[in-house]
């Protein structure tokens, strides 16, 4: 019965959850080997949905190839190891995710991987921080929890004036904001856990590369590390891939109304969003992000942690929740969750004070949600 029926067609690309593929022979197994990127043999290796989703990125992001992993930081680990062996130093800005330096600190560190952090005023002069095995730099566009804008085209010279490649974490502002491959950076990765799938319910990565012999090693890297993304997760966040845009125009605009309210709230010491005027890099952020500042912000409170809890307390559907980039707005504290690590000295030298809040800003009705925060930061 089933062979008399039509060809199927799905819109969609279907579920491939199978570890391995099958083949006829040993000629069609041979066939495979003689062109590995037009068939599937091994779901570590390679799977349809994971195959979509990668080349979707690679399409918005403008690479010459990409490779999806299992989570943001793997795709970070894969980054890094795309150029750099035992014995090699990495200069990383010291404003980064702490979950990002926690990886380079205990982890590269022990694979004989050193790291300089480059203060943020010091980051187009790199010249006194490089060594001769220094290979690469390591930076976000737009920085967590802070929001600090970097100049891409600016950090891709100083970087081709010292013969490093330049990676950029692309988690915060997306391809829809910020094309920094476009800027002159060699390698760009997200956490696809975050706005590229966008509904918080994918633990994902990807890592989108110049170059075809960087291209080669990055996927020799997933697939040797066992970094892959299992079919599933691919599929869930190829369908949340789709709406980027919308979201990210409303995560924006949103988050532009509530950094307006804050930043005239007297209970608010300070607000850090690149689209109200009195950002530091507000005309950057305006200029590389075509108008679109992302639905990032935070702000600070007193610097009492039963302020914010108080704060926490009252909002009544906000979550606290220690991620980000959902269609749905949550709060973190980055002093106890991202920056954990971190010493309370460092912490106060980047800024990260014990009142500073993380706001991740979703696509609801802005009054509802300015409404709300309004009324948490009355209680403190």
């Amino acid at each position: 019965m089933a062979q008399n029926l039509p060809p199927i067609k799905p819109k969609v690309t279907p579920i491939y959850q199978t570890s391995v593929f099958t083949f006829e022979d040993v000629n069609d197994l041979e066939a495979y080997f003689e062109a590995p990127n037009e068939r599937f043999m091994y779901s570590r290796y390679s799977n349809p949905n994971n195959s979509e989703l990668a080349e979707e990125v690679n399409k918005l992001e403008g690479g010459d190839g990409a490779v999806v992993t299992s989570s943001g930081t793997s795709a970070l680990f894969t980054a890094i190891m795309i150029y750099c062996q035992a014995g090699d130093h990495v200069l990383c800005a010291e404003e980064i995710y702490g979950g990002s330096a926690v990886l380079l600190n205990q982890e590269l560190s022990r694979s004989g991987i050193s790291v300089t952090y480059v203060p943020s005023d010091k980051m187009y002069d790199l010249e006194t921080f490089v060594k001769p095995e220094t290979k690469l730099l390591l930076a976000e566009t737009i920085t967590n929890p802070l929001l600090r804008v970097f100049d891409i085209k600016r950090l891709a010279e100083a970087c081709r004036r010292n013969n490093l490649k330049l990676v950029i974490d692309n988690t915060f502002a997306s391809p829809v904001i910020t094309k920094p491959l476009s800027l002159g950076a060699d390698v760009v990765f997200h956490s696809v856990t975050k706005y590229l799938s966008g509904h918080s319910d994918v633990t994902a990565g990807v890592v989108v590369i110049k170059g075809e012999e960087a291209v080669k090693r990055t996927k020799q890297i997933m697939m040797y590390y066992g970094l892959n993304l299992s079919p599933f997760e691919s599929w869930l966040a190829a369908r949340g891939l789709k709406t980027l845009r919308l979201r990210i125009k409303q995560h924006s605009s949103n988050a532009l109304a509530i950094a307006q309210f804050l930043e005239n709230h007297p209970k608010v010491k300070r607000v850090y969003y690149p689209g109200l005027a009195a950002h530091p890099q507000h005309q950057l952020a305006q200029e590389q992000g075509k108008g679109l500042y992302g639905g990032m912000l935070a702000f600070s409170v007193d610097d009492e942690v039963e302020q914010v809890n108080k704060f926490m307390r009252n909002l009544k559907t906000i979550p606290f929740s220690p991620s980000l980039a959902g269609v749905s707005t949550s709060v973190s504290y980055p002093a106890g969750t991202s920056h954990r690590a971190l010493s309370p000295e460092k912490r106060n030298e980047l800024g990260i004070t014990v009142g500073t809040i993380r706001l991740s800003v979703g696509i609801e009705e802005p009054e509802d949600l300015i409404a709300e925060i309004d009324q948490a930061l009355a209680a403190i």
